[in-house]
């Protein structure tokens, strides 16, 4: 089983409640900023690192996803006729990811700074990790509320708890992942599993981030794209 990952899911599923009324006739993946759909931003930093392979979960508004992508070499898979969660959808998408570890990620934030990808490959240790997840200081987070998910030990180990927030890419083994019981599930607890078992790291991002959950995170990543950090 090969140690490096080169396989790339991206999360594209979901409903974008907190996004209305923009996602009542699109998916939050093609809501632009900056001029350009959301889901192309993250694709333009997933491809920098040439992967074999990029799969696309879809289920809200399907259809349309399906076809801005159709003809970019991802590969689309329609979640129906449920939706089945970060864990489930992984879970489901592994057939077509191939064997070892993976990268995943959202597709509703704007990161500037190093590529997030590129920062998870130069720092992931597959004979320790069963997960690295890439976490944000809560002053570098930008439109998000909240005091983190997470904190770093010294050693690199993730543990519950105030701080860093999770920015939405991580690499992951998949055997934890077939392990979890169920096909609807959250990947939260897969992390619970794989932090029991002492696998579960982070790194801290040293640029900045900016969730594009709601309409009001827009102006603000549009801001950061004008204004890159260095």
């Amino acid at each position: 089983m090969p140690h490096d990952p080169d396989a790339m899911m991206l999360f594209a599923a979901g409903f974008g409640t907190r996004m209305r009324p923009l996602t009542d006739t699109v998916p939050k993946p093609l809501i632009e900023v900056g001029g350009r759909a959301l889901i192309d931003h993250t694709l333009d930093l997933a491809r920098a690192l040439d992967p074999r392979v990029i799969v696309v979960n879809g289920h809200y508004r399907a259809a349309q996803l399906a076809t801005h992508l159709a003809g970019s070499g991802v590969i689309f898979r329609h979640e129906t006729p449920d939706i089945l969660d970060t864990g489930g959808g992984l879970k489901a998408a592994l057939p077509d990811l191939g064997d070892g570890p993976v990268y995943t990620s959202n597709t509703d934030a704007i990161w500037s700074g190093p590529n997030p990808f590129r920062v998870l490959r130069d720092n992931w240790d597959a004979e320790r990790m069963d997960a690295l997840l890439l976490c944000v200081p809560v002053a570098n987070a930008n439109s998000h509320a909240g005091n983190g998910d997470f904190t770093l030990g010294s050693n690199g180990r993730l543990a519950r708890g105030p701080g860093l927030v999770f920015g939405g890419v991580q690499i992951i083994q998949q055997d934890p992942v077939m392990r979890t019981n169920g096909t609807v599930f959250s990947l939260n607890r897969t992390w619970d599993q794989i932090a029991a078992d002492g696998r579960l790291f982070g790194v801290s991002y040293t640029g900045s981030w900016c969730d594009v959950g709601s309409p009001a995170g827009i102006a603000q990543a549009e801001r950061m794209l004008e204004s890159p950090d260095v």
